[in-house]
């Protein structure tokens, strides 16, 4: 089942002294936070609203205020806070790209029966993404290519792979 939430940053620090945090983003598109007004955090499964100013854009943090936090003490207890956005406010994404989140968790299933186990990680080393899976072959490596990912089924849980693309480019933990 899909989270009905996105993580889109975390908060890394204060920033100067009224109050203002810094933000690790974690979009791929930092102006994605320009004109956010809330941001929701989440403890034990809630997820609670937190009314957001974005002050200003870096190219690998947000700069933000936090409605009611006015000094660096208040903005300190922030730290490490997940910010997340409900999906009525995710941006709109292409028929064949998915959000990252909701590709932890799917079965690698290969068209020619071979069982790749859970995708585990997303490696992002630039170009292409690389999907890690863990199971009964052990870890396997497998970029993200369309001529290599037949199919996403976020509903089903599972990614189709094409086993003779498979061969070619992914990497099998020979232990």
């Amino acid at each position: 089942m899909l989270s009905e939430y996105l993580m889109i940053g975390e908060i890394t620090k204060p920033q100067g002294v009224r109050g203002e945090v810094k933000v690790r983003p974690c979009t791929c598109d930092v102006a994605r936070f320009e004109g956010l007004e809330t941001v929701y955090t989440e403890r034990d499964g809630a997820y609670t609203p937190m009314r957001i100013t974005v002050n200003r854009l870096g190219d690998d943090a947000v700069f933000m205020s936090v409605a009611g936090v006015t000094d660096r003490d208040a903005a300190e207890t922030l730290r490490g806070a997940k910010l997340y956005i409900d999906r009525a406010h995710a941006v709109a994404l292409d028929e064949d790209t998915n959000f990252l989140t909701d590709l932890y968790g799917l079965r690698g299933v290969v068209n020619d029966g071979r069982d790749l186990g859970k995708l585990t990680d997303v490696m992002q080393p630039g170009g292409n993404d690389v999907y890690v899976f863990e199971g009964p072959l052990g870890e396997v490596l497998v970029p993200a290519l369309k001529s290599v990912v037949l199919k996403v089924d976020l509903q089903k849980g599972e990614m189709t792979l094409d086993g003779r693309r498979l061969d070619e480019v992914a990497v099998f933990d020979e232990d």
